[in-house]
């Protein structure tokens, strides 16, 4: 990088350093006293199970408005095949760009931080190939830009009061999570909340230290205004990597919910586990984050 280079990048970040807003978790769940729902489904077809999900939820025109700058936030965290279920299925990740693209989104980025080498995690992963599949200049999988990490103030965090988070993520009109459902080593599972790692800039072992409450924290600034929860293929163990397809369980489901913590309440069950089994959703719910108690949620079969 030659002198001119540098400085232009020093300017764009302190620009975005000073320029970032204090973001609120109540802007996405206007309405925390309504009841949480969720929507489930099965299918071999994946588009179409994406398409009955979320129109059980308010359908995406009910999130993305015609102009928006949308984030679709997957896990591309690993060196893996879609068959080993370390990472979101592309097919799924490639139905939920185009409905924000029919809905009329300006664009749509699809990103994430890999633990793995970025580029083979991008490729091996089959979703950078199946957004460009999509032949629309308005979708893109990029790789993360360290200089685009801005650092955030949580005012209401318990914990992390501090930590620098990927200004896109932050800034998007729509922000969709889709996390798969597998094992982790640490928390158990990895679902929605734990999903919200990829966005994170510094040194995210750290966040494991607290997690659950580190976890919430971050749910306060990172909030998504819908949570499509990829459950094709969960890894059953030796998660988050994994590599065995041994380790791997086909279920063909799908849901969608408003509410991050509903959305991993259910998830959870699909591991014989209940959600108060999960350190970081039982953390959420007692922050008033969503809800926990699936009698409480309305359960719609897609």
């Amino acid at each position: 990088m030659n002198r001119r280079d540098f400085i232009s990048q020093v300017a764009a970040w302190s620009a975005a350093s000073a320029a970032v807003p204090f973001f609120d978790v109540e802007s996405a769940r206007s309405d925390p006293k309504a009841q949480s729902s969720l929507a489930v489904g099965k299918g071999v077809d994946y588009a179409s199970l994406v398409n009955r999900v979320v129109a059980r939820v308010g359908g995406m025109g009910a999130f993305v408005k015609r102009g928006d700058k949308v984030v679709v936030k997957p896990n591309i965290g690993w060196d893996r095949t879609p068959a080993q279920g370390a990472n979101t299925n592309p097919e799924v990740v490639k139905a939920i760009v185009k409905l924000a693209l029919d809905h009329g989104a300006k664009e749509v980025l699809v990103f994430d931080r890999p633990c793995d080498n970025p580029q083979r995690s991008y490729h091996n992963s089959g979703i950078r190939q199946a957004v460009a599949s999509i032949g629309d200049h308005r979708a893109r999988c990029e790789f993360i830009q360290n200089w685009k990490f801005v650092p955030v103030q949580i005012k209401r965090a318990k914990v992390l009061h501090e930590w620098p988070l990927y200004r896109p993520a932050l800034e998007a009109d729509c922000y969709i999570n889709v996390p798969i459902a597998k094992s982790h080593n640490l928390t158990r599972l990895t679902l929605g909340l734990k999903n919200t790692m990829g966005v994170c800039g510094g040194n995210r072992g750290h966040i494991h230290q607290q997690i659950p409450q580190k976890l919430t924290d971050l749910a306060l600034v990172i909030a998504p205004k819908l949570t499509i929860i990829d459950a094709t293929r969960i890894m059953l163990r030796n998660g988050p990597s994994g590599g065995s397809l041994t380790y791997v369980k086909v279920l063909n489901t799908i849901l969608a919910s408003t509410d991050p913590v509903a959305a991993d309440a259910y998830a959870t069950t699909l591991f014989g586990l209940k959600p108060a089994d999960i350190a970081p959703t039982v953390a959420a719910y007692r922050r008033g984050l969503g809800e926990i108690d699936l009698a409480k949620i309305k359960i719609l079969e897609a």
